[in-house]
């Protein structure tokens, strides 16, 4: 196997400049063009069909009263898919050219065109099948910006795994599609590389993975992604401590100065890096196949070609040292708020229960956010679950009670009890302790029609005069409340980011796992703040720190005091580095 790797770096090394031309320029076409065209049309489009946002609340809604919206929407999703694969079939094309010495943009272009001319609405729909089975082999194998925006919600995720029988079909899905994925891997290089349809494809990649061939194939990808990941650390460690030696030298812009290179030398590398990967990948899966290219030459590459990677490289590297010094210098930097998610911190209580804030105020969140309910009688009860048998054991909803009833129920939760609390009793409480509160309106059919009115009218003043924020994720309430009294602060929770709303909400609640830069910075030219939830994992939280988000929605308000500490705290470049490290290569950058 030794040899063989030494084959493929020696190829990397013959191409190196072309290679990392090729994926600078998917970069540049992707962040600058592609993907802000398409947020422009789907912007545009829900915009022409006066519809704010789209989500799984209003999804009915736009299938049966704006039909042609729902039909451009689904034909960009399509469009999404074929672009995608597009830029696969010129990645996997252009690597193979260039490693057989005989790269050119016209013969690209003309095979490329080839296999886009045999492409049919079945060969798009077999190829996304494909794709959604090799998701979790996508970011190993074929990462691209585009491809990786399909990705699943952590929410989602989370309650697949509530209960012993969701988990175990969720297990069992993975480890179906990790079995036919490890099967099916050599099926996107048949479709490029030998023009095969995709039904084809599929079994040949099957025969050809047979007798433990996929295991081959694998633990070669998987011995370049260690070798490469340790390779990386040790380059890190010596960036490192070399900026540490640096931030001893005696005033401030020579550190400064030595940080920003240091820190830029690290993307520069990183991308190398990551190039040589992808083209070693490729060069596996065309041995697989057995279409492994011969190049004879040395080293060869001609002048209008490092002009472009130049010109592509400045563009680059100008983009990152001005984001880097931004970064090492602090100025882009900005308080951020904690807010305890239900009022827990730790499993310190039941969640939305008087017992549980008294302790959690003493750890000094910014604002504790408690969910309502209305009840039978259009009064408020501080309660997350539309049914009450997970906390109390009576299997009612709290639209089907009093607020005297329930307020007589005991919630056991984490070792604790408590009784339920009505939104006026823990009102009172959050304001002996002075705590602001973060208010999420759930809303049932069974709520009444003038419920929005009916909270206006009792709580608006209050919520004024103490600065507290109201959120939910029924756009009906944000819209209403807006209507009512536009004087409120009103946000919309998202569980997933499919674009950013135009909407009348005054800020937004954006489950952690889909939030990237793009929407929070969107957000920001309006002047809205974004919160992120459900944060409880401190590498999370300096990635949501990084990507500017306003707010952290925490179940432990301790964990994220220490997580801002140690991200805000030792502002020597030596350790923003390194907090540039964990947060982009450990915990994943928040990409557009």
């Amino acid at each position: 196997m030794i040899p063989e790797f030494k084959s493929y770096l020696r190829e990397f090394k013959r191409h190196w400049l072309s290679y990392l031309l090729l994926l600078m320029l998917f970069d540049l076409f992707n962040q600058f063009i592609l993907i802000p065209l398409l947020r422009y049309i789907t912007t545009f489009v829900l915009q022409a069909g006066a519809i704010p946002f789209v989500s799984y609340q209003n999804v009915v809604t736009i299938i049966t009263t704006h039909t042609i919206v729902f039909v451009i929407l689904i034909l960009e999703l399509l469009l999404l898919l074929f672009l995608i694969y597009v830029q696969l079939v010129v990645l996997l094309l252009s690597i193979k050219t260039i490693a057989s010495d005989n790269f050119e943009l016209k013969t690209i272009f003309h095979l490329t065109w080839q296999r886009i001319k045999k492409t049919r609405l079945s060969t798009l729909l077999l190829v996304t099948m494909y794709f959604l089975i090799l998701v979790p082999l996508a970011d190993i194998v074929f990462r691209t910006p585009l491809l990786a925006k399909i990705q699943i919600s952590e929410f989602i995720l989370d309650y697949l795994t509530r209960t012993p029988l969701l988990l175990g079909i969720l297990v069992a899905f993975y480890l179906i599609i990790i079995c036919l994925g490890a099967r099916w891997v050599l099926a996107l290089p048949l479709i490029i590389y030998r023009q095969e349809k995709p039904l084809a494809a599929i079994k040949s990649s099957w025969q050809l993975t047979k007798n433990g061939n996929w295991w081959s194939l694998l633990s070669r990808m998987l011995v370049v992604a260690i070798s490469t990941a340790i390779v990386l650390v040790i380059f890190y460690g010596l960036i490192y401590g070399l900026q540490l030696i640096w931030d001893l030298f005696p005033g401030k812009y020579l550190p400064m100065t030595l940080a920003i290179l240091n820190l830029t030398l690290i993307q520069i590398v990183s991308a190398i890096v990551l190039a040589g990967v992808i083209v070693v990948f490729t060069l596996i899966l065309l041995r697989g196949i057995k279409l492994l290219p011969k190049g004879k030459s040395s080293f060869i590459t001609n002048k209008k070609t490092i002009f472009i990677a130049v010109l592509a490289a400045l563009i680059i590297v100008a983009s990152s040292v001005f984001t880097n010094s931004l970064y090492l210098t602090g100025t882009n930097g900005k308080r951020l708020l904690i807010i305890s998610h239900r009022g827990v911190s730790d499993q310190n209580g039941v969640q939305n229960t008087i017992p549980a804030l008294t302790k959690t105020v003493k750890l000094k969140p910014d604002y504790v956010e408690i969910d309502l309910h209305e009840t039978k009688d259009h009064q408020f009860v501080v309660l997350h679950d539309e049914n009450l048998a997970k906390l109390t054991g009576v299997n009612k909803a709290p639209s089907e009670l009093t607020l005297k009833e329930l307020t007589q129920l005991t919630a056991k939760e984490n070792g604790h009890q408590a009784k339920i609390t009505s939104f006026d009793q823990y009102l009172k409480a959050a304001q002996r302790h002075k705590q602001k509160l973060l208010l999420e309106i759930k809303t049932t059919p069974k709520d009444s029609k003038k419920m929005l009115q009916n909270f206006n009218r009792k709580y608006a003043a209050t919520i004024l005069r103490d600065h507290y924020q109201v959120q939910s994720l029924d756009y009906r309430v944000v819209e209403g409340l807006h209507q009512i009294n536009s004087k409120l602060k009103v946000l919309y929770i998202q569980p997933y980011n499919f674009t950013y709303p135009h909407s009348v909400a005054d800020g937004y609640s954006m489950e952690y796992s889909t939030l990237n830069t793009d929407f929070v910075w969107q957000a920001h030219l309006k002047q809205h703040p974004v919160y992120a939830w459900t944060i409880n994992d401190e590498k999370l939280m300096k990635k949501m720190m990084y990507g500017q988000v306003d707010g952290l929605i925490t179940d432990n308000v301790t964990l994220a005091k220490k997580a801002i500490k140690a991200y805000q705290a030792d502002t020597s470049y030596a350790q923003r580095i390194l907090n540039y490290l964990i947060v982009v290569h450990v915990s994943g950058n928040l990409e557009v």
